[in-house]
């Protein structure tokens, strides 16, 4: 029997330092997140930044919890039971990290007799700290405790263009009674090394401004050409005005050059430039979290009004929007009759 296992980022149980720090624990921990040599990743995770960091992303994720639980998994709570009754097919949702794990996810789909399972992560673009790990993360789960289980996995969507049309249509609704001056699309930033070791040419992205621009099959790995293509066919659909759109890249670490440009520094950069109402979206994410809902929606908003704009707007990502769901219940019920999918590959 088919069935769906969909996996997101994951979240703490709740917004207090005594569940953030296991959380932040396992996220860090992560050798494709941190990608430094386990001892000396542990250094740094268990010896400095949970020693102070867990206090501070509690005092984060109490500012935009719900009175339900953490937004991030009620959002693809939500999503998961609006797909479940599109298709015939056992949907599970697991986390890359936290308590609802990918293994509980596994075990819910293989005791409704499921051994042919569809991975979904919930990530539009390549990295490897985002889709990398969930695959890696559901693979070795499935090796060491459901060896009968096949699996495959749904590529990344980036530029599908039912993605790319459910996402204009969210940024269009989200649009509607603001008179913006320019749209920024932020996407979570990544070190620029990650872009060098996802390429398998190993010599394609110099990240130069010209390499996403160059035709390569390091461009179903890179997660920078991926963000960017997002982006153009976004703006190509909604016909949006090339000088009022750009894309920038947040929540970086410290010590490390990571993709540019920084969307703190957008944010001053364009409002000292005159930008008074600006709309923000971020589209790295299909469902609203700490780093949509707290670094955007609430600092970002201080961050450009402080720095003299005057209207800003924080487009909701897609979350359990009915065109998503309906997108997506159209790929896993192609999968379900034909048993193929549509990999999206560069041009």
């Amino acid at each position: 029997m088919k069935g769906i296992l969909l996996v997101n980022l994951g979240s703490p149980d709740s917004p207090t330092p005594k569940d953030v720090k296991p959380y932040l624990d396992e996220f860090l921990m992560d050798e494709r997140v941190i990608d430094a040599p386990k001892w000396l990743r542990a250094i740094l995770v268990k010896g400095i930044i949970l020693q102070t960091r867990p206090k501070k992303s509690a005092k984060a994720y109490a500012k935009i919890w719900w009175e339900e639980g953490s937004p991030l998994i009620i959002l693809s709570e939500k999503f998961t039971n609006k797909l479940k009754k599109h298709t015939d097919m056992p949907v599970a949702l697991g986390m890359r990290y936290g308590s609802m794990s990918i293994k509980e996810g596994l075990k819910e789909l293989e005791d409704q007799g499921v051994d042919d399972v569809l991975l979904v992560p919930l990530y539009p673009h390549y990295a490897m700290s985002s889709y990398e790990t969930v695959v890696v993360k559901t693979l070795e789960e499935q090796q060491k405790g459901f060896p009968k289980m096949k699996v495959t996995t749904l590529p990344a969507f980036y530029k599908h263009p039912d993605y790319i049309q459910a996402l204009s249509m969210s940024i269009q609704d989200g649009l509607k009674d603001f008179d913006y001056d320019h749209i920024l699309f932020s996407y979570h930033g990544i070190p620029e090394r990650h872009i060098r070791k996802s390429d398998p040419t190993k010599f394609h992205c110099k990240i130069d401004g010209s390499c996403c621009k160059t035709n390569s099959v390091a461009h179903n790995t890179c997660y920078r050409h991926q963000v960017y293509d997002t982006t153009e066919m976004v703006k190509a659909y909604l016909g949006l005005p090339e000088e009022q759109v750009s894309s920038s890249f947040q929540s970086r670490l410290a010590g490390d050059p990571w993709l540019k440009p920084y969307t703190d520094y957008e944010f001053e950069r364009l409002a000292k430039e005159g930008v008074k109402r600006l709309a923000v979206i971020t589209p790295a994410f299909v469902s609203d979290c700490l780093e949509t809902l707290e670094e955007i929606a609430m600092e970002g908003k201080e961050e450009f009004e402080e720095a003299g704009g005057e209207y800003y707007k924080h487009i909701p990502c897609l979350n359990d929007n009915d065109a998503w769901v309906s997108v997506m219940a159209k790929w896993v019920n192609d999968w379900e009759q034909t048993g193929k999918l549509n990999p999206v590959t560069c041009d």
